[in-house]
């Protein structure tokens, strides 16, 4: 394949990973990666270390609007950035003694679940304004617009949160997702935070959380300046339209369709790995 025609590809690729990716809060690497090992027979350690570098891209282009918007809560993030960094650490160990096959079949159950977990998140979620005395120690809890008003919400379970995001951020460097659909589970489900400051949130966390384990793949040379380039300027527009676009309109249809696709890619990346041709 011509290498102009190659680099737009995975520039298109990437562009609707990053805008699908700014919608949910999973973050474009669970796209990036299938799409690069699968299309276009990339190395999958080298499709995650460019999955690592857009993830990047994707918290610094979806959480500056975010944040502007008045969504992300920064204290919270910083505060689970203690359990996710040090998680992220120990996935990119990991991931130098993991063979392929194993990876690839560990990132289809990651998508199978990411794609469960959208369907979730769809159907509503369980918050409560009970007050909490560690979150209000901490001054965790927060409000998001809604309506035309700042809606209240406070934080629970802060514990488990914590453990989830380590889990989080675990998965980040083994697999290069930067571990949004965990990180989602932890405050929506775990926390009572609403989805779209979990999302939101999960957006302005997942950059720290791969710049963790972006150094150890960079320093074993699996970032290839090549292909992280396009997949980083991709991804990179991609979310930060899909900033926009969450702020202004309902995501419902465009997380169904992130889900089918998601579903396709995670049957696709086990059946790769159980066969030994990744």
């Amino acid at each position: 394949m011509d290498i102009i025609l190659f680099t737009v590809l995975i520039w298109l690729g990437s562009f609707s990973a990053g805008f699908l990716g700014s919608l949910t809060g999973l973050g474009g690497g669970v796209v990036i990666v299938p799409l690069l090992t699968l299309v276009f027979g990339v190395d999958i350690r080298y499709a995650i270390g460019a999955s690592l570098i857009s993830v990047i891209a994707t918290s610094s282009g979806a959480a500056s609007a975010y944040v502007k918007e008045g969504y992300s809560n920064i204290r919270i993030g910083m505060f689970l950035e203690m359990a996710t960094t040090v998680g992220a650490v120990v996935g990119a160990y990991l991931a130098g003694i993991t063979p392929a096959n194993i990876i690839a079949i560990i990132f289809g159950l990651v998508l199978l679940y990411s794609a469960g977990q959208t369907f979730r998140t769809r159907k509503g979620q369980h918050i409560t304004n009970e007050p909490n005395k560690f979150a209000e120690k901490l001054r965790l809890n927060g409000s998001y617009p809604e309506k035309g008003k700042w809606k209240p919400y406070t934080m629970h379970n802060i514990p488990g949160g914590f453990g989830v995001c380590f889990t989080a951020g675990t998965l980040s460097g083994l697999l290069g997702i930067g571990g949004g659909a965990v990180k989602v589970l932890a405050m929506d489900q775990v926390m009572k935070i609403p989805f779209k400051v979990s999302a939101t949130t999960s957006n302005f966390m997942i950059g720290v959380t791969a710049a963790a384990s972006a150094g150890i793949y960079l320093s074993r040379g699996y970032i290839d300046p090549g292909l992280a380039m396009p997949v980083m300027l991709g991804v990179l527009f991609g979310s930060v339209i899909g900033a926009k676009v969450l702020a202004k309109a309902s995501s419902h249809w465009l997380k169904l369709v992130f889900s089918i696709i998601i579903l396709i890619m995670a049957f696709e990346m086990i059946r790769s790995g159980i066969s030994g041709t990744i």
